[in-house]
């Protein structure tokens, strides 16, 4: 079980600069509620290898799995049953130094089944050159609409390759939400009008490393250096909870509405006014795109998007950050024009 205990945004390592910086802008502090009530599995309780071979290197113990990636292969995981909703969790800690190119994924899908026609929810980190954070995004897919993604991109507050952090994908009938530690970094509402693009057919829970230098690190930038290899993401304390589901069935078995009054009842299924709180300075300080204020990508928000004016005034019709938060670009002086100018996110190729 994982102890209850206070957590905090403002709590990282300042072994680099980047981070003591974060630290110094970033206050007041962004408190949690108390640490979810969670029964965590061995790694065969609940996984199987994917892809990779040797480079899935599990504890003696079972407790702990290591995804490398090195010249000849990345490597993944699969949970063994598909879920219909569910709650899917693991401390995750990244590679460090250099990791341009990188993908290191945390996601549920099904299109292994659903090939034209699949489900997923995403959490991708994405790699960065030595010195420079990792970033991430969150994604939503339902039915095969890959045209219409769904993505937010945003920047960490720690070092995540410091020291575990749990990442997990709340995912009902009603709403998905996502959460770093207790911390929920986005929820998305069930509407009707969303129809068949809200995830509701049974997934899998995949976790995979993998070469992704032709978009990951400045739209392909930047690559993955292999003098750098092997790569080392670990995962542990692993959570599945949710009611393991036959995909090509059409109604659900009893069971499962029982453990869909469970998953919906948990502790982990509402967020709190403090939680709330939390998500809206999270969203305010380190999101820099949203697809639900890329106007260019979708003249009519999708119909899940609660457009905030506040917000949006935040970013332009790319939906990419306009001005403010702790990643605003530092200030250059341009000696042509000898003036002050900023080097902001609108111009990051990496949205």
């Amino acid at each position: 079980m994982v102890k209850n205990k206070m957590d905090c945004l403002c709590c990282w390592s300042l072994s680099k600069p980047f981070y003591l910086l974060l630290f110094l802008f970033s206050f007041p502090c962004i408190i949690a509620s108390a640490a979810f009530n969670l029964s965590t599995i061995s790694f065969d309780e609940g996984y199987s290898p994917l892809f990779g071979d040797g480079n899935l290197v599990r504890s003696p113990d079972g407790r702990t799995a290591r995804l490398l990636l090195d010249r000849f292969t990345g490597a993944g995981f699969i949970s063994s049953k598909m879920y219909k909703y569910g709650f899917f969790s693991a401390n995750i800690k990244l590679p460090g130094d250099y990791t341009a190119g990188l993908c290191v994924a945390f996601y549920t899908s099904n299109g292994d089944v659903f090939e034209k026609t699949h489900d997923e929810l995403d959490f991708e980190f994405l790699g960065n050159t030595e010195g420079k954070p990792w970033r991430f995004q969150t994604n939503l897919y339902g039915n095969g609409s890959t045209s219409r993604g769904r993505e937010e991109r945003y920047r960490l507050w720690f070092d995540p390759s410091k020291q575990f952090h749990r990442y997990s994908i709340l995912w009902t009938a009603k709403n998905t939400i996502f959460y770093i530690d207790d911390v929920p970094i986005r929820e998305v509402i069930r509407s009707e009008e969303m129809g068949g693009e809200y995830p509701s057919k049974p997934m899998s829970l995949y976790a995979t490393i993998w070469d992704a230098s032709n978009w990951a690190t400045s739209g392909g930038k930047y690559k993955v250096n292999y003098k750098y290899a092997p790569f080392v993401s670990e995962f542990k304390d692993f959570v599945l909870e949710g009611c393991p589901s036959d995909p090509i069935e059409e109604f659900p078995s009893v069971d499962c509405y029982e453990s869909y009054s469970r998953l919906e009842s948990a502790d982990y299924a509402t967020i709190t006014r403090r939680q709330r709180s939390a998500m809206r300075k999270f969203r305010q300080r380190y999101m820099y795109y949203s697809y639900c204020y890329d106007s260019l990508r979708y003249p009519v928000p999708p119909p899940e998007c609660v457009v905030i004016p506040t917000e949006k005034d935040r970013f332009r019709d790319t939906g990419r950050l306009r001005f403010g938060g702790s990643h605003q670009g530092r200030k250059r002086r341009s000696r042509r024009r000898g003036r002050v100018q900023v080097s902001s996110i609108e111009s990051d190729p990496d949205v």
